[in-house]
């Protein structure tokens, strides 16, 4: 890669396709789809232009991190409803790719490659969130070498309509992380169930609740009492992108804040004319870029595997979603009432915005982890 992290023409061209096909394909796709439920015609379209298996490449190792952050912020540009859908669905197979045996990522990697099956990321319970290593949901031996899980999950993507859920339970009580399995479970097990949840950002977002769900040493995703190291691994590789699907959002509205001020007059004069106008997208652009390039240099570290990879993806997380509430809210202050109303790009930008600053991992959590690994 170039040096001080400039895109090659390459990567420019992929990226201004990527914005094209978001545009042209899937903006009238998620369009269709309903509030707060899985959009499979839009996840199939992933499949078929080729979007998911960029995520999932047909040989080798999972995405470069650095093509994930591309892949990101082109859709979010143009299409959060397709961001959205493609992230969710790398988030839920992302340990199949990382952790799984060759058995289970023949079986699933194609289904969710071709937008086929749509998969689910069940780490979050009512009672741990930030606190991930708190779960409480059991896996109880069956006295035949498997387990039943019991318990309920909550604030799971895709859930509770994903074919396929990565879920995260303790194995032996009280022992924190140590004692936590990754299991694979596919939506037709006996015992499974969970109800949708409506949330600010209009993504599918539920319940998941285990009444004896049986697993079996063939569903194990890595090994039995490491599983917290599964969910890092994936969250590790995924981090840095949430702040890229947070950069492309802050991109559109400072795009439209920059046509918006050119066309708009007021008190005489164009308000890109007025300084505290123009002062304001100085800043908002300012602090874009430096997002970015943040983004764009955890990205590049984990695919290094440099040694600092962690305290960079989440000083990028941090700021990167941070940076794109304040533009969102700048750019609808710039353009007054009219950006309130139902329907405006901004409005949906700013329901949108809000949620990255959660998941994954919170602001607070990400300070944490910063202030840790400065003394590491």
């Amino acid at each position: 890669m170039p040096e001080a992290y400039e895109l090659s023409p390459e990567e420019q061209r992929w990226c201004a396709r990527l914005r094209t096909l978001a545009a042209e394909r899937l903006r009238p796709l998620a369009a269709a789809g309903a509030a707060g439920e899985v959009n499979r015609p839009l996840v199939a379209e992933l499949g078929r232009l080729g979007l998911l298996e960029r995520v999932f490449p047909l040989d080798g190792p999972p995405v470069r991190a650095l093509d994930l952050c591309l892949l990101r912020e082109s859709l979010a540009r143009e299409c959060t409803g397709a961001e959205t859908a493609l992230a969710l669905q790398g988030l839920g197979a992302g340990p199949i790719a990382l952790d799984g045996t060759q058995e289970q990522r023949a079986r699933w990697l194609p289904e969710v490659r071709a937008g086929r099956a749509v998969a689910a990321f069940a780490l979050s319970e009512p009672d741990a969130g930030s606190d991930a290593a708190a779960l409480a949901l059991r896996a109880d031996p069956d006295g035949a070498g498997g387990w039943r899980l019991t318990g309920e999950k909550t604030w799971i993507s895709n859930a509770p309509a994903a074919d396929l859920s990565t879920v995260f339970a303790r194995t032996t009580p009280g022992a924190g992380s140590r004692s936590v399995t990754a299991f694979l479970v596919p939506a037709d097990r006996p015992g499974l169930s969970g109800e949708p949840l409506r949330m600010l950002s209009p993504h599918p977002i539920g319940t998941l609740r285990f009444d004896g769900v049986p697993v079996g040493p063939g569903d194990v995703l890595g090994e039995a009492d490491h599983g917290f190291a599964v969910a890092m691994r994936t969250l590790t590789l995924f981090r840095p992108s949430v702040g890229a699907f947070a950069v492309g959002m802050a991109q559109a509205a400072l795009d439209a804040s920059l046509a918006w001020a050119d066309e708009r007059e007021a008190f005489g004069a164009r308000l890109r004319d007025l300084q505290s106008v123009a002062h304001r997208l100085a800043e908002m652009a300012t602090r874009v870029e430096a997002a970015r390039l943040l983004v764009y240099a955890a990205a590049c570290a984990y695919d290094k595997t440099a040694p600092d990879l962690v305290k960079r993806a989440a000083m990028a997380k941090l700021l990167a979603t941070e940076t794109a509430q304040w533009v969102v809210d700048a750019a609808v202050q710039l353009h007054g009432a009219r950006a309130l109303q139902q329907g405006h790009l901004l409005e949906h930008l700013y329901r949108e915005v809000r949620a990255p600053r959660i998941y994954e991992g919170a602001t607070e959590i990400q300070y944490e982890i910063i202030a840790r690994e400065l003394y590491r």
